[in-house]
Protein backbone atom coordinates (compact mmCIF):
# COMPACT_ATOMS: atom_id res chain seq x y z
CA UNK A 1 0.00 0.00 0.00
CA UNK A 2 1.36 3.18 -0.89
CA UNK A 3 -0.79 5.37 1.61
CA UNK A 4 1.32 7.36 4.14
CA UNK A 5 1.74 5.35 7.52
CA UNK A 6 0.39 8.23 9.70
CA UNK A 7 -2.76 8.86 7.32
CA UNK A 8 -3.68 5.29 7.82
CA UNK A 9 -3.75 5.15 11.22
CA UNK A 10 -6.40 7.86 11.62
CA UNK A 11 -9.55 5.48 11.86
CA UNK A 12 -13.12 6.98 13.21
CA UNK A 13 -13.16 5.32 16.32
CA UNK A 14 -16.69 6.39 18.75
CA UNK A 15 -15.51 4.40 21.77
CA UNK A 16 -13.48 6.00 24.60
CA UNK A 17 -12.36 6.01 27.89
CA UNK A 18 -13.83 8.34 30.53
CA UNK A 19 -10.24 10.00 31.10
CA UNK A 20 -10.73 13.89 30.20
CA UNK A 21 -9.04 15.61 27.55
CA UNK A 22 -6.60 18.25 28.62
CA UNK A 23 -7.52 21.99 26.95
CA UNK A 24 -4.01 22.31 26.02
CA UNK A 25 -4.42 19.00 24.43
CA UNK A 26 -6.93 20.29 22.13
CA UNK A 27 -6.14 23.95 21.88
CA UNK A 28 -3.23 21.78 20.14
CA UNK A 29 -6.09 19.89 17.58
CA UNK A 30 -7.17 23.07 16.70
CA UNK A 31 -3.63 24.92 15.51
CA UNK A 32 -3.17 21.87 13.85
CA UNK A 33 -6.32 22.53 11.95
CA UNK A 34 -5.66 26.61 11.28
CA UNK A 35 -2.21 25.09 9.24
CA UNK A 36 -5.08 23.71 6.33
CA UNK A 37 -5.24 25.59 3.09
CA UNK A 38 -7.75 28.15 3.02
CA UNK A 39 -9.24 30.20 0.09
CA UNK A 40 -7.74 34.09 -0.35
CA UNK A 41 -5.02 33.08 2.64
CA UNK A 42 -7.96 33.80 4.94
CA UNK A 43 -9.26 31.76 7.89
CA UNK A 44 -13.31 31.58 7.67
CA UNK A 45 -13.40 28.86 10.07
CA UNK A 46 -14.04 29.03 14.36
CA UNK A 47 -13.58 26.54 16.82
CA UNK A 48 -15.18 25.47 19.96
CA UNK A 49 -14.03 23.12 22.21
CA UNK A 50 -16.24 21.60 24.35
CA UNK A 51 -15.20 19.13 27.75
CA UNK A 52 -17.93 20.22 30.21
CA UNK A 53 -21.30 18.52 30.45
CA UNK A 54 -23.47 21.50 30.36
CA UNK A 55 -22.53 22.49 27.08
CA UNK A 56 -22.06 19.14 25.83
CA UNK A 57 -26.16 18.41 27.18
CA UNK A 58 -26.79 21.86 25.69
CA UNK A 59 -25.32 20.63 22.16
CA UNK A 60 -27.04 17.39 22.08
CA UNK A 61 -30.49 18.66 23.24
CA UNK A 62 -30.56 21.39 20.66
CA UNK A 63 -28.98 19.45 17.70
CA UNK A 64 -31.37 16.64 18.51
CA UNK A 65 -34.94 18.40 19.22
CA UNK A 66 -33.96 20.08 15.69
CA UNK A 67 -33.47 16.19 14.08
CA UNK A 68 -36.97 15.22 15.90
CA UNK A 69 -38.53 17.73 13.86
CA UNK A 70 -37.01 16.29 10.46
CA UNK A 71 -37.93 12.66 11.28
CA UNK A 72 -41.35 13.39 12.34
CA UNK A 73 -41.53 15.51 8.50
CA UNK A 74 -40.10 12.04 7.37
CA UNK A 75 -43.58 10.39 8.60
CA UNK A 76 -41.07 7.64 11.33
CA UNK A 77 -42.41 6.04 13.24
CA UNK A 78 -42.31 7.93 16.98
CA UNK A 79 -40.90 4.30 18.75
CA UNK A 80 -38.00 4.43 16.13
CA UNK A 81 -37.51 8.63 16.20
CA UNK A 82 -36.72 8.55 19.94
CA UNK A 83 -34.51 5.42 19.30
CA UNK A 84 -32.28 7.43 16.86
CA UNK A 85 -32.80 10.63 18.78
CA UNK A 86 -31.63 8.87 21.92
CA UNK A 87 -28.75 7.10 20.52
CA UNK A 88 -27.24 10.28 18.96
CA UNK A 89 -27.84 11.63 22.50
CA UNK A 90 -25.63 8.93 23.93
CA UNK A 91 -22.90 9.20 21.22
CA UNK A 92 -21.98 13.01 22.24
CA UNK A 93 -22.92 12.71 25.69
CA UNK A 94 -20.20 9.35 26.25
CA UNK A 95 -17.62 11.76 24.60
CA UNK A 96 -14.85 13.44 26.90
CA UNK A 97 -14.48 16.20 24.55
CA UNK A 98 -15.73 17.33 21.39
CA UNK A 99 -14.54 20.29 18.94
CA UNK A 100 -17.25 21.96 16.76
CA UNK A 101 -15.84 23.60 13.41
CA UNK A 102 -17.91 26.70 12.32
CA UNK A 103 -17.40 29.01 9.63
CA UNK A 104 -17.43 32.54 9.11
CA UNK A 105 -17.23 34.92 6.36
CA UNK A 106 -14.40 36.22 7.90
CA UNK A 107 -11.24 36.63 5.05
CA UNK A 108 -13.97 35.58 2.52
CA UNK A 109 -15.04 37.50 -0.99
CA UNK A 110 -18.41 38.99 -1.24
CA UNK A 111 -19.73 38.52 -4.93
CA UNK A 112 -23.82 40.28 -5.97
CA UNK A 113 -24.37 37.45 -7.75
CA UNK A 114 -25.38 34.00 -5.62
CA UNK A 115 -23.81 31.87 -8.47
CA UNK A 116 -20.40 33.16 -7.19
CA UNK A 117 -21.72 33.77 -3.67
CA UNK A 118 -22.37 29.97 -3.49
CA UNK A 119 -18.73 29.36 -4.82
CA UNK A 120 -17.04 31.77 -2.03
CA UNK A 121 -19.01 29.41 0.38
CA UNK A 122 -17.93 26.63 -1.57
CA UNK A 123 -14.60 26.90 -1.10
CA UNK A 124 -14.60 27.66 2.68
CA UNK A 125 -16.76 24.49 3.55
CA UNK A 126 -13.82 22.57 1.73
CA UNK A 127 -11.18 24.18 3.80
CA UNK A 128 -13.35 23.32 7.11
CA UNK A 129 -13.39 19.63 5.56
CA UNK A 130 -9.13 20.26 5.34
CA UNK A 131 -9.16 21.85 8.46
CA UNK A 132 -11.12 18.55 10.42
CA UNK A 133 -8.64 15.88 8.67
CA UNK A 134 -5.86 18.11 10.17
CA UNK A 135 -7.20 18.18 13.50
CA UNK A 136 -8.31 14.32 13.37
CA UNK A 137 -4.65 13.45 12.21
CA UNK A 138 -2.98 15.16 14.71
CA UNK A 139 -5.42 13.50 17.36
CA UNK A 140 -4.57 10.30 16.15
CA UNK A 141 -0.91 11.42 16.43
CA UNK A 142 -0.85 12.46 19.74
CA UNK A 143 -2.28 9.11 21.01
CA UNK A 144 -6.18 10.53 21.08
CA UNK A 145 -9.56 8.49 19.27
CA UNK A 146 -11.58 10.96 17.07
CA UNK A 147 -14.79 10.81 15.37
CA UNK A 148 -16.32 13.21 12.77
CA UNK A 149 -19.79 13.87 13.25
CA UNK A 150 -21.84 15.15 10.67
CA UNK A 151 -25.04 16.39 12.05
CA UNK A 152 -24.16 20.15 12.45
CA UNK A 153 -24.11 20.60 8.52
CA UNK A 154 -27.94 19.65 9.05
CA UNK A 155 -28.81 22.51 11.70
CA UNK A 156 -26.16 25.01 12.05
CA UNK A 157 -28.23 27.63 13.35
CA UNK A 158 -29.56 25.19 16.28
CA UNK A 159 -25.62 23.94 16.89
CA UNK A 160 -25.40 27.75 16.93
CA UNK A 161 -27.85 28.73 19.37
CA UNK A 162 -27.49 25.64 21.83
CA UNK A 163 -23.76 27.03 22.48
CA UNK A 164 -24.48 30.79 22.46
CA UNK A 165 -22.25 31.46 19.68
CA UNK A 166 -21.81 34.66 17.75
CA UNK A 167 -24.73 34.89 15.03
CA UNK A 168 -22.07 35.07 12.28
CA UNK A 169 -20.82 31.43 13.78
CA UNK A 170 -22.44 28.54 11.81
CA UNK A 171 -21.34 25.13 13.23
CA UNK A 172 -20.52 22.77 10.10
CA UNK A 173 -18.89 20.05 11.65
CA UNK A 174 -18.59 18.17 15.01
CA UNK A 175 -15.25 15.92 15.75
CA UNK A 176 -15.75 13.29 19.03
CA UNK A 177 -12.34 13.41 20.56
CA UNK A 178 -11.05 11.39 23.55
CA UNK A 179 -8.72 7.99 24.69
CA UNK A 180 -9.45 5.58 22.67
CA UNK A 181 -11.10 2.71 24.05
CA UNK A 182 -8.64 -0.82 25.07
CA UNK A 183 -10.72 -2.66 23.53
CA UNK A 184 -11.35 -0.86 20.41
CA UNK A 185 -10.06 -3.40 17.35
CA UNK A 186 -10.28 -1.63 13.88
CA UNK A 187 -11.70 -3.02 10.96
CA UNK A 188 -9.76 -3.66 7.97
CA UNK A 189 -10.25 -0.94 5.64
CA UNK A 190 -11.65 -2.31 2.36
CA UNK A 191 -9.01 -2.08 -0.68
CA UNK A 192 -9.63 1.03 -2.42
CA UNK A 193 -10.81 0.44 -6.05
CA UNK A 194 -8.57 2.74 -8.26
CA UNK A 195 -10.33 1.61 -11.66
CA UNK A 196 -14.03 2.67 -10.09
CA UNK A 197 -12.53 6.44 -8.43
CA UNK A 198 -10.21 7.50 -10.22
CA UNK A 199 -9.71 8.48 -14.50
CA UNK A 200 -6.45 9.07 -16.36
CA UNK A 201 -6.59 11.51 -19.05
Amino acid sequence: MSIPGFIEARRSIRSFTSEPVPRAELDALVEAACCAPAPHHSRPWRFVTINYEGAKLRLATGMGARWRVDLEGDNLDAARIDELVASSHRKLMTAPAMVVGCLTWNGLDRYPDAERQRAEWGMALLSLGAAVENLMLAATDRGLASCWVAAPIFCPEAARDALELDATWLPHALVLVGHPDPGYVARPRPPIPLDELRIER
